[in-house]
């Protein structure tokens, strides 16, 4: 989402490049361009000039390191305002009431329905049981939807189809929830098309009958600076406790993250970045600077990992790997747990840097179709011993999984180097040794 604003603040760096101190020239023309950088996003004009006019305060009364270049200084001055523009510190959900009620507001369309059930799954692994309630009885298919999603997420869902008053479903959700013995509920609201009367005072009303400890704004972040309007008219109302930002993954300019904190004074809390239940993170200012700078953000990545590791499994996955029986079904299964971390260009774009080379790049969100469907044409035997695979089963699993033999070759190879390697990082003595090796050759390069 940040492409275009992570070029242009990388033009506005090089404007001090080779340039050995900070002068008040050189600082006030590389603002400048910072400030167009963020115009262009689609932040808000207040907002922006504040932020330049901040950088530009602190770069004058800062000198440089001798190991440090100008440009290196302002990119650091610029990542640390930028935290403090979205928030400075992560604030999260409150978990506390029993249960806790969390209200959504926000116009249709915004993704409300399936944040509820991002949420949903995301309180689970908290250790909450939820609760998700029907509160929309206006959208036509609304509760279906909503019903859909539990079942995939094997979330019981509180509906009452012939009720149409939504302060009643909500009550009536949360007496459900304290009888039944769940730990949270989640109150999908009707939204509408723009900001009417009636719709406000219809979620003033529940928010009321109910005292949610979280009453979340949700709002489209392709929607730009009309998102932080919105945001700023449901505050004014609904006296909101934070902001989800969804559809982060499209090709949003970037200023709604940017500006709404400034602009309502309310936490970005969550930010939705695909159309998977998994893919919801909490928002960190940060690590969302590192990201708009193009450092990466390392930390969610292993965090993303760490929610998909399975410590049993990887004891037998080392297990196996001791007694050489690491097979392609194994590979399988890490594949999958990949998968489940969200779409490779995402994972990918975390890394520092690379979200420039992978600007022009399509990598689809079924980049292992090719791999998985290889492996499946291969027969049980072949799967766990991949080394009794010939020549002339080769033909034949690249005939059943309609690529071509250099495909499955490629594969075999692939599959190889990540046993081996994965053999290497399971002894510790191996990896020390590689480490140390690593470390002179640095050594001698200096």
């Amino acid at each position: 989402m940040f492409e275009n604003l992570n070029e242009k603040l990388e033009r506005a760096f090089k404007v001090l490049k080779g340039q050995g101190q900070i002068t008040e020239i050189n600082v006030a023309e590389t603002t400048k361009e910072i400030r167009k950088a963020l115009l262009d996003a689609d932040v808000n004009f207040k907002t922006a000039k504040d932020f330049t006019d901040r950088v530009k305060a602190k770069a004058l009364g800062q000198n440089v390191l001798t190991s440090v270049s100008p440009g290196q200084l302002l990119t650091k001055i610029t990542h640390d305002e930028l935290a403090q523009l979205m928030g400075g510190q992560s604030m999260g959900i409150n978990l506390g009431g029993n249960p806790t009620v969390v209200l959504m507001s926000g116009l249709q369309g915004s993704g409300k329905t399936t944040f509820s059930g991002k949420l949903a799954g995301y309180l689970r692994k908290k250790g909450k049981k939820p609760l998700l309630v029907a509160c929309d009885v206006y959208r036509p298919a609304a509760i279906d939807q909503l019903e859909t999603l539990g079942k995939q997420l094997d979330v019981v869902v509180f509906s009452d189809r012939e009720n149409k008053d939504p302060v009643s479903i909500a009550k009536k959700g949360v007496e459900y929830a304290k009888t039944h013995g769940f730990t949270a509920v989640i109150i999908d609201t009707a939204g509408r098309l723009a900001i009417d009367a009636q719709m406000m005072d219809e979620i003033a009303r529940v928010k009321k009958a109910i005292a949610p400890q979280e009453t979340l704004f949700v709002v489209d972040a392709m929607t730009g600076q009309d998102a932080v309007n919105t945001a700023k008219a449901f505050n004014e109302r609904l006296d909101i406790d934070g902001v989800v930002l969804t559809k982060l993954d499209g090709d949003a300019r970037g200023g709604a993250a940017l500006s709404i904190r400034s602009v309502v004074d309310k936490p970005i809390k969550f930010i939705g970045t695909g159309e998977k239940m998994e893919a919801l993170d909490e928002f960190h200012p940060d690590r969302m600077a590192g990201r708009i700078l193009g450092m990466g953000d390392v930390v969610s990545l292993v965090e993303k990992a760490q929610e998909q590791f399975d410590e049993e499994q990887a004891r037998r996955i080392q297990k196996k790997l001791a007694k050489d029986q690491f097979g392609f079904d194994d590979f399988l299964d890490q594949i999958q747990q990949v998968k489940k971390m969200g779409s490779m260009k995402d994972l990918l774009g975390m890394l520092p840097g690379a979200g420039k080379a992978l600007k022009d790049l399509d990598i689809p969100d079924d980049a292992f179709k090719h791999i998985e469907a290889i492996i499946k044409s291969m027969t049980p035997e072949e799967r766990r011993s991949p080394s009794i695979i010939n020549g002339s089963r080769r033909q034949r699993i690249a005939s059943g999984s309609g690529r071509d033999v250099p495909e499955v070759n490629k594969l075999m190879k692939q599959f190889e180097e990540t046993r081996k390697m994965m053999k290497m990082m399971g002894d510790k003595t191996k990896m020390q040794n590689m480490m140390r090796q690593m470390q002179q050759a640095q050594g001698m390069r200096r």
